[in-house]
């Protein structure tokens, strides 16, 4: 493999010479060789085009409160949305386990699209100064895992659990009047109606449905623009609401910010209590299939 060298604030690193990645991912590959599954695996697809949507929205907004130029905004939201398309899942091939706030992944990032910006458009992007503007590790990271969790439940887990409860519902029709044996302590015991059963499950179905649709309502609320600590520093006024409005756009869903971006940076209530639903909704199938 032929290499290039990169350089940063620790010195020289060798990089693969074709790799839009930099020195702060290369080192990353190099310090985390930990699980052998990279950002880059099939699972983490939407993860990966979430945070080209974070970068492009937060360059627009940017660009709104007259931070970045407008031709370094255009060149961004460009490369962003090659990353947010998955044209580019091979660059990101740091270990899934790496530093407690994601930095190595935000900093992948945002050295992709500083480098795809050059590569199709010769204008130098820095990384952190121009792509992470406005932004830190510790409110990108969880604001994408807000919208990679909800954007696949929304998008794939929602339309399959609907489907899944409305065949239930026709199949009970299909089997009302059938009687069949209910079975108690491994033992026959009384008649049942096969609509009943089938009703039943459909039952367990539609309580999880709820519960997983309540707790998707509180990933509509993002921690985008706490920065660091939740305090905002080093972000301007109203770049948390100009950056939701951006991103809606974008997404064409409705994103707000959140009410205490303190409490959203330090904990993830709403993902542990969507990871809870999930878990139940899995038991109902379980028993289910059983």
């Amino acid at each position: 493999m032929k290499f290039r060298i990169e350089e940063d604030s620790l010195g020289k690193v060798r990089v693969p010479r074709n790799a839009l990645w930099g020195a702060q991912t290369q080192r990353a590959i190099d310090n985390f060789p930990i699980s052998g599954i990279s950002m880059n695996f099939p699972f983490t697809n939407t993860f990966i085009a979430m945070l080209g949507y974070v970068k492009d929205a937060a360059a627009r907004a940017n660009k709104n409160l007259k931070l970045l130029e407008a031709k370094k905004q255009k060149v961004i939201s460009r490369a962003a949305k090659e990353v947010w398309t998955n044209k580019h899942g091979k660059e990101f091939p740091i270990d899934v386990f790496q530093t407690g706030s994601g930095t190595s992944t935000n900093m992948n990032a945002n050295e992709v699209i500083a480098n795809l910006c050059y590569k199709t458009s010769k204008v130098k992007i820095h990384p952190n100064d121009d792509v992470n503007m406005s932004q830190s590790s510790n409110d990108v990271i969880p604001t994408v895992m807000n919208l990679a969790y909800y954007f696949d439940a929304t998008k794939k887990l929602m339309p399959a659990l609907n489907l899944l409860i409305e065949t239930l519902e026709k199949k009970a029709e299909s089997v009302k009047g059938i009687t069949k044996t209910g079975r108690t302590h491994l033992m026959d015991a009384m008649p049942v109606d096969m609509s009943d059963e089938l009703n039943a499950w459909n039952t367990q179905l539609k309580c999880s449905r709820e519960s997983i649709a309540v707790v998707l309502e509180k990933l509509l609320f993002l921690p985008q623009g706490g920065t660091a600590v939740g305090s905002g520093i080093n972000a301007p006024n109203k770049f948390d609401k100009v950056f939701c409005k951006y991103l809606n756009k974008l997404t064409r869903d409705n994103y707000k910010p959140s009410q205490n971006k303190f409490e959203s940076l330090a904990s993830h209530d709403p993902l542990i209590n969507f990871s809870n639903s999930l878990k139940t909704l899995s038991i109902s199938l379980l028993k289910i299939i059983n």
